[in-house]
């Protein structure tokens, strides 16, 4: 087990930690998604590991690691992730069209007109190259086959940004916010933007409640690992991890059976693991019920 003090901005429990600080998630995502987009950000609502059900039970959902709202502007999902299997990064493109459509679908309300879809956009932030090309930066939005200069607005855009590009031209302060990414040390925040960015990544490590959920998401790892749920789910069984959230809810008080109802009827394997790691969070059973 790493030290908290040894994790970096592209791990998802300080990215997270970070995000949703109490002083400092509001700032520390802005300084972060301006230097990417390259402009100043309105109000932002900042909400961090937000999840999406499928429409049904058994519909596949998402966990948005760093969800932000942009008053009267945009929307924008930042992934970070440092998952470099083959299988995965295959799957890349169809993970950002899904992620798009989860989106799409939850931020036009009934009888809005087609015109009122808000613009989305889903940054990936990886320490892999996802395409092999070198670039730090690969922006990519829908467009017209046979005629490429056309122009085709439907608000949608993907940026997949690789920390250790080196083609493209990337903005000198978007390299060193990358690399101060990957890693998050003093030395790297070379930027008075980045000292910043670093003296609230410090703030974030050094606070007990950050350290405590640190050490209760590793031992809820550990619980995984002991109880084979992992082996019950690379074959497809849900009941286990399931019965697991069910088992860790209940340490924290009685366990109304609508909401046993709930966690044994849902067939969505990362439902149930984004489940498992909020149940480990909780402080109660009420507030694990109002997170999902």
């Amino acid at each position: 087990m790493r030290q908290l003090e040894e994790l970096n901005l592209v791990d998802n429990f300080l990215v997270n930690s970070l995000t949703s600080h109490q002083i400092y998630g509001e700032p520390a995502a802005r300084c972060i998604l301006e230097c990417i987009l390259g402009r100043k950000l309105g109000k932002l609502q900042v909400i961090p590991q937000r999840f999406v059900q499928g429409e049904d039970t058994d519909k596949h959902g998402i966990r948005m690691d760093v969800y932000l709202d942009e008053e009267d502007g945009e929307l924008f999902d930042m992934e970070p992730d440092n998952n470099s299997g083959k299988v995965d990064v295959a799957a890349l493109p169809k993970r950002a069209r899904f992620y798009h459509a989860k989106l799409d679908a939850g931020s036009l309300k009934a009888g809005e007109r087609y015109r009122a879809l808000r613009n989305v956009v889903v940054v990936f932030i990886t320490t892999y190259d996802p395409f092999s090309l070198e670039r730090m930066v690969y922006t990519v939005k829908n467009g017209c086959i046979e005629v490429p200069e056309l122009p085709y607005e439907d608000g949608a855009r993907t940026i997949f940004l690789y920390t250790q590009g080196t083609k493209g031209n990337p903005p000198e302060d978007l390299q060193e916010l990358l690399h101060y990414m990957e890693h998050s040390s003093r030395e790297n925040a070379k930027t008075e933007s980045l000292q910043r960015l670093h003296e609230m990544v410090t703030a974030v490590k050094r606070d007990g409640k950050v350290g405590l959920a640190y050490m209760k998401s590793f031992e809820i790892e550990e619980r995984i690992r002991e109880e084979g749920i992992e082996v019950g789910l690379a074959k497809g069984k849900t009941a286990g991890l399931a019965q697991a959230v069910l088992d860790l809810l209940g340490c924290l008080g009685d366990v109304p059976s609508s909401l046993q109802e709930t966690i044994i009827a849902q067939k969505d394997d990362t439902t149930l693991r984004t489940w498992l790691k909020l149940a480990a969070k909780a402080e109660s059973v009420a507030e694990f019920t109002k997170q999902i």
